[in-house]
C-alpha cells in the first residue's frame, strides 16, 4: 500500500476525531497562551485583548482550603470596560460558592475573590467551541486569586504565598549572620541577596475506556510482570499524550517527560483500527518552577489531561487508589532551595562545599529533621481522604512509614523508592540536590502541602543551626530508636537504607517508626486535640492561623463521613449485591458450599439488618449521623478489613466453579 492510498484514511480519522481544529492549538498562529506579571497593568491587557478576539471570557481561579479551585465566566467585555475595579477589588461571591467551613458562616458569608496581579494568566482553551467569526477556538483567561474574608487572606495560594516568604526572610537573614554556615557552603565574600524555592511535582493519573470495569487480577498480574511501565503508548492513548507535551511547550511549562506507569494492561485493536478496553496508569512531568507557580501549572495541567484525553473519549482519574491490588497514583513532591549571591551567582543551599564527603549541608540536614520530626502536621494536608489512604499500603511503592533514606554512603548517591522522604543527589550537577517526598497523591492540596513542608523546615533549622554540628545533625537523623536525642523522639527511629516492605514486618515497621494514621479521623485528631505545640509551628508568622486550621480540619472530616456513608458504603452494598451465588448441585464440591457459606455470612453481617442486630453498614451510618467520629474511625476499619476478606473469599469460590 503506498502513501497516496493512506491519505483518504488519515483525513477520515481526522475528520471524525476533530483532529484539525486541535492542530490549530499547536500551528505558530496567533493564539494566546500566557499574559506574565510584566503585562498586568491596565493598558497591556486592553491591548493584548483588542489583539486576540479569540478569548471571550475571565475566569478568576482560587482554590479554598480543600483544594477546590474556583471557575466562572465572565464576559471579557465586562471586564474589559471595568478593568480598573475589576483589578483593585475583585468580585465578590458568598461562603456556599467555596470551602471555608467555619470561617464564611451563613451570617458572614461575603467573600470577594482577588486577582494576583503577580502570577502567570493563562488561557483556557475550549476544543469543542470554535468562534465562527475567527476560525479560532473559544478562549478563557484564568487569572489566579485570592479568596478574602473579613479583610483576610485566607485560601490556599494565600498560606503558599506567606510560607514561602516566611522561609526566604529567615533563611537570608541566618545565613547572612552566620560565617559557619556560609563557609560551609562555600560562601565566601559575598551575601545572599535573595533564595530561590524550587518544586516540582510528578503527576500520576488513570486512563481508561468508558465505563470500562476494572479486572484487578490481570491488572495486578500485568504489574508484576512489568508489561506497562515505560512501555510504548499506542492508538489515542499516544496522541493525547503527545498533544498534551505539546500543548504544555506552549503555555511555557517546559515538559520534560511522559510515559506509561506501572498500571495498566494492553488495549485491544477494533476492526476500525481503534482501540478499546483501554487502562492504562501515566505519568507526566515538567520542569521545576517556583512553588506558587508549580501549584498553579498543576491545577492547569491537570485541566489540559482532562480535556484532551475527553476529546479522545476517555476518561482520566487523578484518584489515589482506582484499582484494588494494583500499585495507586501518586504525586511526588520536589523540594529544593537555592541562594542567590549579591554577584547573582546561584548556589544550592542543601550542599556542603565538600559535596561528595557529605550528604547535606547543615542547613539541609536540619531542614530534613523538620519534616520529620514534625510530620504528624504535615501529613494532614498531604492525606486527607480515604482514596489517600487506601494507596498507602506495602508492596505498592506507596510509603506507609515517616522514615527518610540519604543513601548508602555520602559519595554513592541512592534512591530508596520505600520510605517517605529521599535524599536526590547527582555528581555531575550540584543543582540538583532536592528532597522528594512521596506520601502526595493527585488530590493533595499542593498549596497546603508545601506550606507546610516549609513552616517544619524552619523549626528544624532553628533547633539545629545555633547549637549543633553537622556530625550531630546527622547522627541525631541517623539515630535508632534506642538512642536519644533533644529533637526527635526517643523510641523511633527516622532514617534507613534498607527496603522498608520486605525487610521489616508491620509489627517491627510499627516498632521502629511508629504506627502510622490509619483513618482520615486518626490523621486529623492532632488537629481535633488543638494542644499540641507543633501546630503553633504551622501557625509561626501567620502563615496559617488557628482558625484556618479549623476550617480545614471540620472540612475534611465532613468530607470523610459524609463520602463515607453516602459513597462508599453504597459502593459495598453495590459489590455485595453483584456476589451472587454460581455453583449447582450436579457441580458443587464441599469446598464450593464451605466458601458460599463464608461469603453468606460475611455479606450478612455487613449488610443485613434484622430485629435483634444491626449491621456494619448501618452502626456506621448512624454513627455518621450522630457524629461520634471516633466510634465511625473503628468501624471503618472493621468494614475495611472484612469487605476485603470478602473479595478475596468470592474470587476464590469463583475460580473453583466450573
Amino acid at each position: 500500500m503506498n502513501i497516496q492510498s493512506l491519505k483518504p484514511l488519515f483525513h477520515m480519522i481526522m475528520s471524525k476525531k476533530g483532529g484539525n481544529k486541535m492542530i490549530g492549538l499547536l500551528k505558530k498562529d496567533n493564539l494566546l497562551y500566557k499574559i506574565g506579571p510584566d503585562k498586568h497593568d491596565k493598558k497591556d491587557i486592553k491591548d493584548i485583548l483588542d489583539q486576540h478576539d479569540e478569548i471571550k471570557f475571565v475566569s478568576l481561579a482560587a482554590v479554598d482550603l480543600r483544594g477546590n479551585s474556583t471557575d466562572e465566566r465572565i464576559p471579557v467585555s465586562i471586564f474589559y470596560n471595568d478593568l480598573e475595579n475589576f483589578l483593585k477589588n475583585g468580585v465578590q461571591t458568598d461562603g456556599s460558592s467555596v470551602e471555608l467551613r467555619n470561617i464564611a458562616t451563613l451570617n458572614d458569608a461575603k467573600v470577594t475573590i482577588l486577582p494576583d496581579m503577580d502570577s502567570d494568566w493563562l488561557v483556557d482553551y475550549n476544543l469543542l467551541f470554535n468562534d465562527e467569526n475567527n476560525d479560532k477556538l473559544v478562549g478563557t483567561l484564568v487569572i489566579p486569586s485570592f479568596l478574602i474574608h473579613s479583610g483576610n487572606k485566607i485560601c490556599s495560594r494565600s498560606i503558599l504565598k506567606r510560607a514561602t516568604s516566611n522561609i526566604k526572610k529567615y533563611l537570608i537573614n541566618t545565613i547572612n549572620s552566620s560565617e559557619k554556615l556560609k563557609k560551609e557552603m562555600g560562601i565566601k565574600g559575598s551575601n545572599l541577596k535573595d533564595i530561590d524555592l524550587t518544586a516540582a511535582t510528578e503527576l500520576e493519573f488513570w486512563v481508561k475506556t468508558p465505563q470500562e470495569r476494572a479486572n484487578e487480577e490481570a491488572l495486578n498480574t500485568s504489574q508484576q510482570l512489568k508489561e506497562q511501565y515505560w512501555k510504548r503508548a499506542e492508538g489515542d492513548i499516544r496522541t493525547a499524550i503527545e498533544y498534551i507535551l505539546l500543548l504544555m511547550e506552549k503555555y511555557g511549562f517546559n515538559p520534560e517527560m511522559a510515559h506509561k506507569e506501572a498500571g495498566g494492561v494492553p488495549s485491544k485493536l477494533k476492526d476500525t483500527g481503534e482501540h478499546s478496553h483501554v487502562m492504562e496508569q501515566l505519568e507526566i512531568v515538567w520542569r521545576f518552577s517556583d512553588p506558587l507557580t508549580n501549584s498553579d501549572r498543576l491545577q492547569f495541567i491537570k485541566n489540559i489531561i482532562s480535556d484532551i484525553f475527553n476529546y479522545y473519549g476517555l476518561e482520566v482519574t487523578f484518584s489515589a487508589k482506582p484499582v484494588e491490588n494494583v500499585s495507586g497514583s501518586g504525586e511526588h513532591m520536589h523540594i529544593g532551595i537555592c541562594g542567590v549571591l549579591q554577584n547573582d551567582e546561584r548556589i544550592n543551599l542543601f550542599n556542603h562545599e565538600d559535596f561528595k564527603e557529605n550528604y547535606l549541608s547543615s542547613i539541609g540536614l536540619s531542614a530534613l529533621a523538620g519534616i520529620l520530626n514534625n510530620y504528624e502536621v504535615v501529613n494532614p494536608f498531604i492525606t486527607s481522604t480515604t482514596d489517600a489512604f487506601n494507596r498507602l499500603k506495602p508492596g505498592y511503592e506507596a510509603p506507609v512509614c515517616v522514615v527518610c533514606s540519604l543513601g548508602k554512603s555520602t559519595n554513592i548517591p541512592s534512591r530508596n523508592r520505600t520510605v517517605l522522604l529521599c535524599l536526590i543527589k547527582d555528581f555531575d550537577c550540584k543543582m540538583k540536590t532536592r528532597f522528594e517526598l512521596r506520601s502526595p497523591n493527585p488530590s493533595t492540596n499542593i498549596y497546603l502541602a508545601f506550606a507546610s513542608v516549609y513552616q517544619v523546615m524552619i523549626d528544624g533549622m532553628k533547633f539545629y543551626l545555633d547549637k549543633y554540628s553537622l556530625d550531630c545533625i546527622l547522627k541525631d537523623v541517623s539515630k535508632t530508636n534506642t538512642e536519644k536525642s533533644d529533637y526527635f523522639e526517643n523510641n523511633r527511629q527516622y532514617r534507613s537504607e534498607n527496603n522498608i516492605f520486605e525487610d521489616f514486618t508491620e509489627e517491627e515497621r510499627d516498632v521502629l517508626f511508629s504506627r502510622p494514621p490509619a483513618t482520615v479521623y486518626e490523621n486529623m485528631e492532632i488537629f481535633i486535640r488543638n494542644n499540641n505545640k507543633k501546630i503553633q509551628i504551622l501557625n509561626s508568622n501567620n502563615v496559617f492561623t488557628d482558625k484556618i486550621i479549623d476550617s480545614y480540619c471540620c472540612s475534611t472530616i465532613y468530607y470523610w463521613a459524609m463520602e463515607l456513608k453516602g459513597r462508599i458504603i453504597e459502593n459495598y452494598r453495590e459489590l455485595i449485591r453483584d456476589m451472587k451465588k454460581l455453583h449447582f448441585e450436579e457441580d458443587v464440591s464441599d469446598l464450593d458450599r464451605l466458601n458460599w457459606s463464608k461469603i453468606s455470612d460475611l455479606k450478612r453481617e455487613l449488610m443485613k439488618d434484622t430485629i435483634q442486630n444491626k449491621s456494619l453498614f448501618t452502626k456506621t451510618v448512624e454513627a455518621v449521623d450522630n457524629k461520634d467520629y471516633k466510634k465511625v474511625s473503628d468501624l471503618q476499619l472493621e468494614l475495611t478489613e472484612k469487605v476485603n476478606k470478602l473479595r478475596g473469599l468470592y474470587s476464590s469460590y469463583k475460580k473453583n466453579i466450573l
